[in-house]
């Protein structure tokens, strides 16, 4: 006859709870990954589009023209928006566990809300989507910080956001400028 082996186990209960909350913060992230490759998708075929639509431009750009103008300035705002998403899916993918989340995401949620607020005028179904992801991502990072007791600093994030921002603006301006090389886009887009 075999008998069982008991093993005497404490289990701390905020253990559990934590545990707990911190299952449900994979769905959330999930969706919102799932959402923000559905507009990088979305902003990818819409960059190609302009391309096409645009290369004219290249030899018969006028600068009177509202019309070229206004068209290289969509195009712009196109590809400055994906190049800020590719960085958030970016800063979203080194995210490795509950703890990593306070310390990566932060930062990406300006950039959203930048990203939605711009693209509000010419394609409102992405902006809606990104506002969305902005609450599912604040909230994560809410609740990841009490699950931790991580403390973060919103304006160390905005500043970090303000910094990338930039950075992908100098970018972009300088990948239209080959584009288009007999334009002046820095110049162009600040008008």
């Amino acid at each position: 006859m075999q008998t069982g082996m008991l093993v005497k186990c404490s289990v701390n209960p905020l253990e559990i709870e934590n545990i707990s909350h911190s299952v449900t913060l994979v769905p959330r992230l999930e969706y919102s990954m799932n959402l923000l490759n559905e507009i990088i998708d979305v902003l990818d075929d819409k960059q190609s589009e302009l391309k096409e639509l645009n290369k004219d431009l290249v030899h018969d750009f006028d600068e009177s023209d509202k019309t070229h103008i206004n068209a290289l300035n969509i195009e712009h705002l196109v590809i400055y928006s994906l190049e800020i998403l590719l960085q958030v899916k970016n800063n979203m993918n080194r995210i490795s566990n509950v703890g990593t989340i306070p310390e990566v995401l932060p930062s990406s949620i300006p950039m959203i809300r930048t990203v939605s607020a711009q693209l509000f005028g010419i394609i409102p179904n992405c902006s809606q989507k990104l506002s969305e992801i902005s609450v599912h991502l604040g909230s994560i990072v809410l609740d990841s910080a009490a699950l931790t007791m991580a403390k973060f600093d919103f304006s160390q994030s905005n500043t970090e956001s303000a910094a990338i921002l930039n950075e992908v603006k100098l970018m972009v301006g300088s990948k239209l400028s080959k584009q288009y090389p007999n334009l002046d886009f820095f110049k162009l887009c600040n008008t």
